[in-house]
């Protein structure tokens, strides 16, 4: 049987298989919510049990968009994926059913589900990004359309029309007369003329 199989009918028969899993409440989330921006290390060293402190590590490793930040968020989910199956198996999971979105304390392992898929993907693990991906829709529809869905949606690229400019015809300017005012010369200095020798003079006409 296929997976895609499997997955129609745990949907389309309810009543059918495997009762959901519900976790127990994760003590890590009411301390994050408090003070998680500051003593967040801090609240993981503490609770390493908790899939919803290294499912926020490696969310925000993928941020980082770089190799370095990739791999390690291949670490901590895959992390929180294997402390989730841990308590997924203490609450009575035999492997398989479903995993509700919808029960709080179950999102940190969906998360690290995802954020697995995700970082295996990016460094090269088709075969395990597909595996985990298929696992989440498995497991809740809602969750995967949370968390697959609007990461997978990319908005098309939108491209401006031309814009044609209006052809802008120049009035006319008439160019106004004008008027030259009247120039008066002024005196000049006596220092300013030059001096003539006698010599230079011309000589008077003999009459």
């Amino acid at each position: 049987m296929s997976q895609d199989h499997t997955h129609q009918n745990l949907l389309a028969a309810p009543g059918a298989g495997p009762a959901p899993t519900e976790l127990p409440a994760d003590p890590a989330v009411a301390l994050i919510a408090e003070r998680g921006r500051e003593r967040f290390m801090e609240i993981v060293a503490a609770h390493p049990a908790s899939s919803l402190c290294w499912a926020l590590l490696a969310e925000g490793s993928l941020r980082i968009g770089s190799r370095e930040g990739d791999v390690a968020a291949y670490a901590y989910a895959r992390t929180g994926y294997h402390r989730g199956l841990d308590a997924l198996r203490r609450a009575g999971w035999k492997g398989a059913g479903p995993i509700p979105w919808e029960h709080v304390p179950n999102r940190g392992f969906l998360r690290a589900l995802w954020a697995l898929a995700q970082a295996a993907r990016r460094i090269g693990e088709a075969e395990e990004y597909e595996r985990c991906a298929q696992f989440l829709r498995d497991s809740s529809e809602t969750a995967y359309t949370e968390l697959a869905l609007p990461s997978a949606a990319k908005p098309e690229p939108v491209t401006p029309e031309p814009v044609t400019p209006e052809p802008v015809t120049p009035e006319p300017v008439t160019p106004e007369p004008v008027t030259p005012e009247p120039v008066t010369p002024g005196p000049v200095a006596p220092e300013s003329v030059p001096l003539v020798s006698r010599s230079e003079a011309p000589a008077a006409d003999a009459g």
